[in-house]
């Protein structure tokens, strides 16, 4: 199996003779850092796309990605009805509505549970709001055209092994008790850390909860100034090694693969 990390909460999941893209979004500004060298026209071959949620860094892509390979996209009906605003024909769109949805592949199970967007906290906003300052004209269709919608997260179960992706942390205690409690342990988790002044502790009280074997942290990255920021994950890894000593923590690099046995 193999995961890449694109940047961003974009991943690549191989599996067997699947490829699967996770919130693949490779579009940057000018002055995102790091830049992606990748463009979306050269994302490689893919069968399956997953979306957990609509906002334009999450699914921007999407339409251009799913038109050039095929690959067929699982999203919230809000998600759908935006990609399809752009230009994604429906038949390759399976809009989901009800928790606990599962599918199984040729080499891969799929389930998608309800779950909430981070709440962006009042000390993010106003320093968000500095620095867009006269720049909101230009940045407000991002918001209005690419509205959250229902979020999901999303469980793939492949090669025995199974990987719990977040494209955003809001959940409340409750809702990760619960995906604690379903079935194996998870064996990897992907946790985002940007929208909250808190978001170190934010994340790190998931990976508490859940006790993964492995956390992937993701979404740190500054990519679409200045409505996003660098994220110093320090904090979370120090916290994780602390509270989690039994999680392994792997900080990727913008489109290393790592290679699971």
């Amino acid at each position: 199996m193999e995961i890449q990390w694109f940047g961003t909460a974009g991943f690549r999941i191989k599996t067997g003779n699947t490829q699967l893209l996770v919130d693949p979004y490779l579009s940057r500004n000018p002055d995102a850092v790091p830049m992606q060298p990748l463009d979306p026209r050269d994302v490689i071959p893919a069968s399956h796309i997953f979306i957990s949620h609509g906002h334009f860094d999450h699914i921007l892509d999407v339409p251009i990605m799913a038109e050039r390979t095929g690959a067929r996209v699982y999203c919230s009906r809000d998600a759908g009805q935006t990609l399809e605003k752009k230009g994604l024909s429906p038949d390759l769109l399976e809009k989901i509505s009800k928790d606990k949805w599962e599918k199984k592949f040729e080499d891969f199970r799929a389930r998608a549970f309800f779950s909430r967007h981070v709440k962006f906290d009042k000390k993010l906003l106003i320093t968000t709001l500095l620095k867009i300052n006269f720049r909101i004209p230009r940045y407000l269709p991002l918001f209005k055209e690419f509205p959250c919608g229902q979020v999901l997260s999303w469980r793939f179960y492949t090669e025995d092994k199974v990987i719990h992706f977040f494209g955003s942390t809001g959940s409340p205690t409750e809702e990760l008790e619960r995906l604690k409690g379903l079935d194996e342990p998870i064996d990897i988790l992907l946790v985002p850390l940007q929208g909250h002044s808190s978001i170190c502790e934010i994340a790190a009280l998931y990976v508490n909860i859940l006790q993964p074997k492995m956390v992937i942290p993701h979404h740190q990255d500054d990519f679409f100034p200045p409505i996003s920021k660098q994220v110093d994950i320090d904090p979370f890894v120090k916290q994780v090694y602390r509270e989690s000593p039994g999680t392994q923590v792997k900080i990727m690099e913008f489109n290393e693969t790592l290679i699971l046995e």
